[in-house]
């Protein structure tokens, strides 16, 4: 028999791409009476509320008045009647096969994490595209050491969640990647699905991608100092202001292939992930001298 499933969606401000999320919820091939969806408004103000007054009565509807999404996601947690919990965002719509195929791992007891693909969603322009690279989910799992997973495309048993504790509302970002390391911590493996396929609305613009890379390397760092110990044997290390003197290199390098528009994005994004990082590390003291 199929485990019984929550999907939870954390939403602020997401009134322009909520209905289409929740519609692509509700078109799961996923059975009715195995599956509740949960939506948690973290405090919006842009008429979030009408959306979600007119999703149906299958959509349940909590409210969270702190800020962030692991808070949100926590108020799901604790309002979730399902076995395996599922999470994706309110930018995002899921294939039809999308949870069936998601949950297939935690079959096995070992594995703490499925994360599934996450593609642009259509239409989508060369920056959009790009960012299927910065939420390249096997890339997370699979390569990179300490592996981690992404919120928008994620699914676990509850009790996994709650035996670590849920997710640290004091991250505003990298709650996922915070809740990845402890599960890892405590014996868990991550597993990608490569065929559990959600779309997300990727920034648009240089200078959105700009920005998310900037929030990337500035939250990365909380994210790292919580788990020095953890990620130090995989090589990481506390940031180094001194290395940054290569990033003006790195400009350089890209503004000459900037007429490209893959190269463009790349230099974008790293750079403003680099002094994400720099911000970061005088943020929480993390810093080699």
């Amino acid at each position: 028999m199929l485990p019984m499933v929550t999907v939870i969606v954390p939403v602020l401000n997401g009134a322009a791409t909520l209905a289409q999320c929740l519609e692509s919820l509700q078109r799961l091939d996923y059975p009715v009476d195995r599956r509740e969806i949960i939506v948690v408004d973290n405090g919006s103000t842009d008429g979030t509320d009408r959306v979600l007054a007119a999703s149906g009565r299958e959509i349940i509807v909590e409210h969270e008045v702190r800020r962030g999404p692991g808070a949100a996601r926590n108020r799901g947690i604790a309002r979730a009647a399902g076995d395996v919990l599922a999470f994706t965002d309110a930018d995002c719509t899921v294939e039809a096969t999308w949870l069936r195929k998601l949950i297939v791992p935690l079959q096995d007891r070992g594995v703490g994490i499925s994360g599934g693909a996450i593609q642009a969603a259509e239409p989508c322009n060369a920056v959009q595209r790009y960012g299927d690279s910065v939420h390249d989910h096997r890339d997370a799992i699979e390569v990179c050491r300490p592996p981690y997973a992404i919120t928008m495309n994620w699914a676990s048993r509850r009790d996994v969640i709650q035996d670590a504790g849920g997710f640290d509302p004091r991250f505003r970002r990298c709650e996922d990647v915070d809740l990845a390391y402890r599960l890892q911590q405590h014996g868990y493996r991550l597993a990608f699905v490569a065929d559990a396929v959600v779309y997300h609305r990727h920034v648009a613009t240089l200078s959105a991608l700009f920005g998310k890379g900037f929030a990337h390397g500035l939250h990365s760092v909380h994210a790292l100092k919580a788990h020095r110990a953890f990620v130090r044997p995989f090589g990481h290390r506390q940031v180094n202001p001194r290395s940054y003197v290569e990033l003006a290199a790195a400009c350089g390098r890209a503004l000459r292939r900037a007429h490209r528009p893959a190269a463009a994005c790349e230099c974008a994004f790293n750079v403003g992930k680099k002094l994400g990082k720099v911000a970061g590390s005088i943020r929480h003291a993390y810093v080699e001298l």
